[in-house]
């Protein structure tokens, strides 16, 4: 990719508490477009634990990926359940960051949120997931001498 090319990047978005989510997608093609990027895919996962498993089928067949935003929603129950699915997630997102050489950012509401909780930052968390992927991106092709 030139300097010229504009970012691609993909947005792996969570079903699961999809009330939260949706809002989230929303927010962040919004504002890819904002910051002049790209959304060359939107890739939805069952739930937050899987959307490693959708980051890294995209990252092995989409060369033309420059980075991915996750955007998930984990709210809190009677158990310790999210802080699993949370912690896991997060670990596994950014393993395959450094994997396969392109940001991958964590737009991942929880663990411990309320639903309200997780519908009041929603935006944010999508924004911020968005924001962190287009400027990681750039950064790293300045690293590369890509400008």
């Amino acid at each position: 990719m030139s300097c010229g090319d504009k970012l691609r990047i993909a947005i792996v978005v969570s079903e699961f508490n999809y009330d939260v989510t949706r809002i989230m997608e929303e927010k962040a093609v919004d504002h890819a477009r904002f910051l002049g990027a790209e959304v060359a895919v939107v890739a939805r996962a069952p739930g937050t634990f899987d959307t490693p498993f959708i980051v890294s089928r995209l990252l092995t067949s989409r060369e033309d990926i420059d980075a991915v935003a996750v955007l998930g929603a984990v709210i809190k129950g009677d158990t310790k359940h999210d802080e699993v699915v949370a912690h896991q997630a997060a670990r596994k997102i950014l393993d395959l960051s450094i994997e396969h050489g392109k940001p991958v950012t964590l737009g991942i509401i929880g663990p411990g949120a309320s639903r309200l909780e997780a519908l009041e930052r929603a935006e944010e968390y999508a924004r911020r997931a968005v924001e962190s992927a287009v400027k990681l991106a750039r950064r790293s092709k300045e690293l590369m001498g890509e400008c």
